[in-house]
């Protein structure tokens, strides 16, 4: 079914109410879509300064208050233990359980951080008349791990994870131009073609999601991507951390057009 014209709070009643359990691209378009990173109180300053520090794939939207699973700021009748498709936990850096809420694992130590998803872009991309082939072809978004160091702070550091979409250079060129004015959801790539120079050796194995076709005449298009909390939290080992599932968003009720900055 295609989701593009509902409103966040329709996908969201029906993520929670377990009817829909799949990625989230393409859904309500217009609509600031947001990864999800959730630690104990003892971590959540270090991982705070973390995204200061690392503002590309790791933009600040939203966090919660100790114990709360509500994003007051984002979306202040959600509630983030079941209104995420699928969540993954973490325990000492192993992915140990993949769910569809986290009620059995929430306490009152808990705080979530919502960063900007490159999906809130797809939008103003697809209105550009430029194709998202992920979108096109029906799968989640093609995910990578890279050899770019994230700046460390505190006990957090660990290598950047990136999303690629193909395109033909022209339209690449116009992608950079949209996502330019969006920051707070990525902002503009940080590679454009050969994939080895940012530690990338099998275009064709992404780490997260699945493989995208690239076709004769197109490149790969790299964006900072907001699963990098997932490599950090493989790289750190942290005794336990709650994830989004990649690819599986939170929708909150921000307009992608608040987030544009020109």
């Amino acid at each position: 079914m295609n989701y593009a014209d509902f409103t966040p709070k329709q996908v969201r009643q029906l993520v929670h109410d377990g009817k829909i359990s799949v990625p989230t691209s393409g859904m309500c378009n217009g609509y600031a879509q947001a990864n999800m990173a959730i630690l104990p109180k003892e971590l959540a300053f270090d991982f705070l300064l973390f995204c200061q520090r690392n503002k590309k794939p790791c933009p600040l939207l939203d966090v919660t208050e100790a114990g709360s699973p509500i994003p007051r700021l984002t979306a202040p009748t959600a509630d983030l233990r079941y209104d995420i498709p699928r969540y993954r936990i973490y325990r000492h850096g192993e992915l140990t359980d993949e769910v569809d809420n986290i009620a059995p694992y929430w306490s009152n130590d808990l705080v979530a951080f919502l960063l900007g998803c490159s999906f809130s872009f797809e939008s103003p991309l697809l209105e550009a008349g430029l194709e998202i082939r992920h979108i096109t072809d029906n799968h989640n978004v093609p995910m990578y791990l890279t050899n770019i160091e994230c700046i460390p702070a505190g006990v957090f550091h660990g290598p950047m994870v990136v999303s690629m979409r193909p395109m033909k250079p022209a339209d690449a060129i116009r992608a950079i131009q949209i996502t330019t004015r969006m920051p707070f959801v990525h902002g503009a790539p940080i590679h454009l073609g050969n994939p080895e120079m940012i530690g990338i050796k099998d275009i064709d194995k992404p780490d997260f999601g699945e493989p995208s076709k690239i076709y004769d005449g197109e490149i790969p298009v790299f964006w900072a991507c907001g699963v990098t909390p997932q490599s950090i939290a493989m790289t750190v080992k942290p005794a336990f951390m709650i994830t989004h599932a990649p690819g599986y968003m939170f929708i909150t009720d921000i307009p992608n057009a608040q987030l544009a900055i020109m």
